[in-house]
This record gives C-alpha cells, structure tokens and sequence, in this order.
C-alpha cells in the first residue's frame, strides 16, 4: 500500500531495521518510535510504553474488497472507511488564490467530497478506480457530507503478483485492521507504529499459567498480541481476542484476589456486643420488624466484626430498604466494645438527614449516651470546635461528617468503624485518609443504594465481601411512574403542574427536581451528577438549544401559577450555605414546606413520608440510577408515591430510551443491569462509575458474565496453590503493568 502524502507529517511513523529484541513490553514508546511520534501517542491516548501500545487493540477489521455505508456517516465525528475514488477534480478558489482538490469516493450508493486546499498533487494521486482507507472529520457543504483534508492510504494498484498466487491470495484476503484513531493519528500510521514495535519485540513471558492455557485452548501471549495486529484471516483475530479478553478478566481477578489476600494479613479489633449492652437495648426498643434481608446481613456483619481481622464489605440495597438501620446496628456494636464509628456522607444536606435519622432511631436516652456528632466544613467555629473534641476524647461514638472529617486536625479516641456513603462520591485518598484514623485498622462498611450488576460487582468490589439487601419493609405504598415526553406530546405541559397541585390538595409534599440551579451551571454535587448530564449531549432532544431547566426559573414559574398561590415553595440547591440547605430541610420534614425545588442534593438519604409526589424536569439529563434514587425520595410511606419525568428526548433516542427504563420498573437490579446495557461502561475500575472511556480493553461487564466469573475461579485456583503472585513473575508484572497508577492506587486502598 502506498501512504497518502501528508505535508505536515502529523505523526505519521517510519519503520526502519528493528532488531527482534529491541523492545519489551515495558520500553519506552519515545525509545521504540521518537519523541514527536511517542507525544502524539500520549496526548491521544495516555500510551507512554510498547505494551500500552499493543494493548491498543483494532476497534474493528476490513477487507480490501468490501466498501462502507457513507450515507450513515455521523457528521462532526472522525471516521475510518474504505472506499473508491469515483471522480477527481481541480477549480479555482473565488475569494482568494489558489486552488481546490476536490475528489469524490462512493460505496456504491452514497457519495462523500473529499477537499484539499493548495495541494494540486493530490489529483494524480487520487486517480479513478483506486480504493483505499480515508480518514478525517465527517462535516456538510452545501447539503452533501464531505471531508476536509483527510488522511488516506491507497490500496496498491494491484496485488503483489510477484511473490505469487498463494502471496496474492492471502494478500487480498488479510483482514486491515482499523484502529480507535485521533485527528493526528489515523488508523494505518496506528497500524505502522504496531508493525514497528511487533517486529523489534522481545520473547514475552506468558501471564496466563501453562495449565490455564491448555484448559481453556488459549493462544500464546505472544501469538495473541500478533494476530490480533496482524491477521491474515478472520478466524486469527477472533482466536487472539478471545485469548486476550479471558487474559485481561484473569489478570483483573488476580489483581483483585491479591488485594483481598492482602487485607486478610492485617490484625485489628474485635468488636462485639455485650449482653444487655447498647445493641441489645436498641433492638428491645426498635418499633419496627426488621425484614429477612436486613437480619441476614446484620449476621454477616456482625461475624465480620467479630473478627480480629479488619472487615470490607459492601451492603447495597435498593433505595428505602432500610441500609441505615442495618448500619447503625453495626456502629452499636462498636461502641458496645468502647469504639467509635465514623460515617462519611458525599453532601452536607446527606450528612445532617443521616444524623437526624440515627438520633431519632436511637432515641433520647441512647443518642444521649453515644452523642452523635456531626462534623462539616460549613460548621460554625463553635460548633465545630466542640466536634473535634467530642470526638478526640471518645465522648461522641458515632460521629457523622462530610470531607471534613478527613482533615488532619480530625483524630478520634479509638475509631473501630469506617462506614461510607455512596462510596463512587469519593477518592480513593480521601477513603484512605479517614481510614488511617484508627489506632489499629477500622473495619469498614460500604453502602450502596445503586444496585450494582453481579460482573460489575466482581469486576469492581472483587476485594469486597457483597452483602445484598432486596426486600422493602412492608407497609410502603409504592410508587407510579410516568414519562412525559414533550417532544411528542407538547400540550402535556400544563398537565404536569395540575397533576402536583392535585397531589399537594389532598394535604401531601412534593419535590420538582431541575439538572441546573440557573440557566446553563448544572449542579455538580458530586462525580455521578455531573457524568450524568454530560454523558447526554448530543443524545436526542428535540431542541439542543433550549436552556437546562433551572431551579431559579422553575421556582420562578411555580411562584407565577395561581394553582400555587398560597403554596409554601422553598429552594434547594448546592450553592446555599449549610444552614440554609439544613433549615430547608428540617421545614421540608416538618410539614412547613409544601414543595422544594431542588437540584440532585436529594438524591439520597433524604426520607419524609408525606412527600407524594416528583416531578423531574429534564429527565433525560440524568441517568438511569440517578432516576432511580431520586425517585427513592416518594412514596416512603404510607402515602402512595407518584413520580413524573419530564423530557424533551424525540423517540427512539437513547436519552429517551434511559428515561422509558426508569418508569418500566421499580426494581433497582433490573434497572441496573439496563443502565449498564444502555450507556457506556465507563471507567469501572475507578471511583466513578458514569460513562466515558473505559479502562477495560477487550472486557465488557455487560457481556462478559460467565469469563468474568470463570477467570475469578481459575485465579483463585492458581493464586492458593502457588502462594500468591510472588510465585507468578510474569502474571505480577501484567498485573502492575495493566493497571494504571489511579487504578493500582484505587485497588491497594479501595
């Protein structure tokens, strides 16, 4: 193939004579390609060595003989195809010298302009008839798509006859890799870059153990990363990819397993109740039965703890069943044996809902014994002085805070407990910081009211014991769901405020959650808000112009409503002070506010049964367990809930199709796996779990299920009959060489 001269030489490589062993996995790309080639590498994709580079595997392959479908080519995006030049052309330009290029290529229905300015060679090159590989950003002139100075590579005219008909043969019918690309990196220099480094490469060590090769009929390491980069038929990169998927899910678990070994060396307190001690009496006075799933994590819990090795394990639960109290029964249990807990909450308005419902759990003779405390950045220097000392004195044994609780001027007397809120809300440094508080190391309990999928559970918590919690106290209403698709139905708008005026007649709250406080700032409340309304541009409204709908001028319009004349309606949003979201809230609960109009500050946590009714504007800024846990906030008691969501997606859209998922079901399981279907898988080894580009290569957690939990079993079995990764040189060295310095940070401190 010849290259498609490029007068700015944006990165493309030149392979010269690479000796075989030139590199290993671990060789810096610099060394192995230049500097200005290895930067291009780096800014585009975060690769610094030549197994990131090898680890960047084709997105896809083609064949010399087939074209592509230009008519459904997404404008404003790069692209990669394969097509034939048609027609090739040269004109002035009117407003200034020079002159255009202008060549036309089809698939055989569709037509795209290629165009390049001051560049007259490009005629000859791009003659009639040839075909090629033609990269660049799809955009319109004038009605018809084109590209604007693309990159290309020309087939050669014919094949390589010379060599043979067998060589011919094979040449024709080697599949062209087809890279994830950048607009200074096209697919084929990706690919030359491969080649280089292929050849110049050293034998590899095989991560996977020879018995796990055989039982599985795996590739070697080596022979995978070579066919999958350069195949000369379908079924060599279909066997590489399979061997690379199971070594990347194997790899994983290893590394997971490791960390879950590891923790299990350390020592720490037991922490158990006392006969007629403060569990005991809590338990006495609970006016409630607590459900099965509630008792039978309890117990889990409740081993765990009575162990002298430091407990990690998530609850999750769906939204209102009932984590908090399974917590608190933990943290009695700690301070039956003189420790303290600590409850790390993501907001400010979370923490004081989490502290009030604990004192109204615990009673007044019990909190007054424990003292829980509550510590945030927004404290009044009075107040937080007197924290700090309740809790460096042991005074306060359960102490409820945000990030302030991480400070370093926060010590405690003997905190035996870390319990953490919606962990995905914070860094792996500040869990970390909060968990070396401890004399000796805490346990720690997670909570989760997001469901998580069972392969995002092992792929993610793989170091965690998974404690689940399904079933709903009794005595809930329930909720009803309804999408309101403006897009489709316009004259539904005025029914959306009739239908809450309705429910707040018959004496009930209700809350109208908005992505923004004012026009165009969307509230960041934490790393799941703000993911959730970026992960939708560009998804499918009907009008990707209209202002985010904002507190500010939805408080306004409620105000304006004679239905809501003498409606008590209040703000809530992250940029008030915490006085001011906690004095918003305590009225809210005590029936002194009819409606709040509130960003995603509610989105957890925030219990008042009387609240009926939600109405989320711009639903489909949010995502699907967003959705989820806000309408959590309903129907918590014996009020049944109604929860309306407001959209302006057109149909068929996947910002559409997200909303639609929420109103199917109430069971957050069922949701969760659907949401992970529907978006992208994001970064699933990082704190965040939202969208975006995903660490994983080849592995998909929506997918991958049965490998994922096949590759745990055969890890496990490799790691306990060979004590550990110190006995596996070449599996350690995929470990740390496959996660990246936040991912290793995030599964040595998780």
């Amino acid at each position: 193939m010849t290259e498609g001269r490029d007068t700015e030489g944006r990165g493309a490589t030149t392979a010269g004579e690479i000796a075989p062993g030139s590199f290993t996995l671990d060789s810096r790309l610099s060394g192995a390609l230049g500097g200005r080639t290895a930067q291009a590498f780096e800014r585009g994709f975060g690769h610094r060595t030549v197994g990131d580079l090898l680890a960047h595997y084709p997105r896809r392959y083609a064949m010399r003989g087939e074209l592509t479908a230009l008519a459904t080519l997404p404008l404003d995006e790069n692209i990669t195809i394969i097509a034939e030049v048609i027609a090739v052309g040269e004109r002035s330009m009117r407003a200034r010298r020079g002159s255009i290029v202008e060549a036309k290529i089809t698939d055989g229905t569709g037509v795209l302009t290629l165009t390049f300015f001051n560049q007259r060679w490009r005629a000859a090159d791009l003659r009639p008839g040839r075909r090629g590989i033609f990269a660049g950003k799809v955009s319109d002139y004038k009605g018809q798509r084109q590209l604007a100075h693309p990159d290309y590579e020309l087939f050669d005219d014919a094949a390589p006859l010379e060599a043979g008909d067998a060589a011919a043969k094979r040449w024709a019918e080697a599949p062209i890799p087809i890279y994830p690309a950048t607009s200074t990196l096209a697919s084929w220099q990706i690919a030359k870059a491969v080649e280089l480094v292929l050849d110049g490469l050293a034998p590899l060590d095989d991560p996977l153990p020879a018995s796990v090769r055989a039982a599985k009929s795996l590739l070697g390491h080596r022979e995978a990363l070579e066919l999958v980069h350069r195949p000369e038929r379908d079924g060599d990169w279909k066997r590489a990819r399979g061997t690379l998927r199971f070594t990347e899910a194997f790899v994983l678990q290893a590394a997971l397993l490791e960390r879950r070994a590891e923790l299990r060396t350390h020592t720490t307190v037991a922490r158990e109740p006392v006969p007629g001690g403060l569990l005991e009496r809590f338990d006495a006075a609970l006016p409630f039965t607590l459900t099965g799933d509630q008792l039978e994590v309890s117990g889990e819990i409740a081993r765990d703890l009575g162990e002298p090795v430091p407990m990690n394990r998530l609850v999750q639960g769906e939204v209102g069943s009932g984590k908090t109290v399974v917590a608190l029964r933990a943290m009695l249990a700690v301070a039956d044996s003189g420790g303290q807990s600590a409850l790390l909450a993501p907001t400010e308005v979370l923490a004081g809902q989490h502290l009030r419902s604990i004192a109204k759990m615990l009673g007044p003779d019990l909190a007054a014994e424990l003292m829980p405390t509550l510590l945030t950045g927004q404290l009044p220097v009075a107040e937080r002085k007197k924290a700090l000392l309740r809790a460096a004195a042991g005074q306060s044994r359960i102490v409820v805070g945000t990030h302030a609780l991480l400070g370093d001027n926060v010590s405690f007397a003997d905190l035996g407990l870390v319990v953490v809120d919606e962990q995905h809300r914070f860094g792996v440094e500040q869990r970390e910081a909060l968990r070396l508080k401890g004399q000796s190391p805490p346990h720690v309990l997670v909570l989760t009211a997001t469901p998580i999928p069972r392969t995002v559970a092992m792929t993610v918590f793989g170091d965690l014991d998974v404690s689940t919690i399904r079933e709903l106290p009794a005595g809930r209403a329930g909720i009803t769901s309804q999408v309101v698709p403006l897009a489709i139905r316009p004259t539904w708008r005025p029914r959306i405020w009739e239908r809450l005026a309705e429910e707040l007649a018959l004496g009930r709250q209700a809350f109208v959650v908005c992505p923004a406080i004012e026009a165009k700032v969307v509230e960041d409340e934490g790393p799941a808000g703000a993911a959730s309304a970026a992960a939708t541009d560009g998804e499918g409204r009907a009008d990707a112009a209209a202002p985010v709908a904002s507190v500010v001028a939805v408080l306004a319009e409620l105000r304006d409503h004679p239905r809501f004349a003498e409606t008590r309606i209040t703000p809530l949003h992250g940029r008030m002070s915490a006085d001011e979201k906690d004095a918003a809230m305590r009225a809210f609960s005590a029936g002194e506010i009819d409606v709040l109009v509130a960003t995603t500050v509610i989105e957890v946590g925030v219990d008042v049964p009387n609240a009926s009714a939600m109405v989320v504007v711009d639903a489909d800024r949010f995502g699907v367990s967003q959705l989820h846990q806000l309408r959590g906030r309903v129907g918590r008691g014996s009020v049944p809930g109604l929860c309306l969501l407001v959209t302006s997606a057109v149909p068929g859209s996947l910002a559409l199709q997200r909303v639609e998922a929420v109103a199917a079901t109430l069971d957050g399981f069922e949701l969760a796996q659907a949401d992970l279907e529907l978006r992208q898988e994001g970064d699933v080894l990082g704190a965040v779990q939202s969208g975006g580009r995903s660490s994983l290569k080849l592995l998909k957690v929506a997918r991958d299920g049965d490998l994922i939990a096949e590759a745990r079993e055969m890890a496990q079995e490799v790691l306990e009959a060979g004590g550990g990764l110190a006995s596996h040189p070449a599996l350690a060295a995929a470990v740390r060489r496959r996660l990246d310095e936040e991912t290793s940070g995030y599964l040595s401190k998780g």
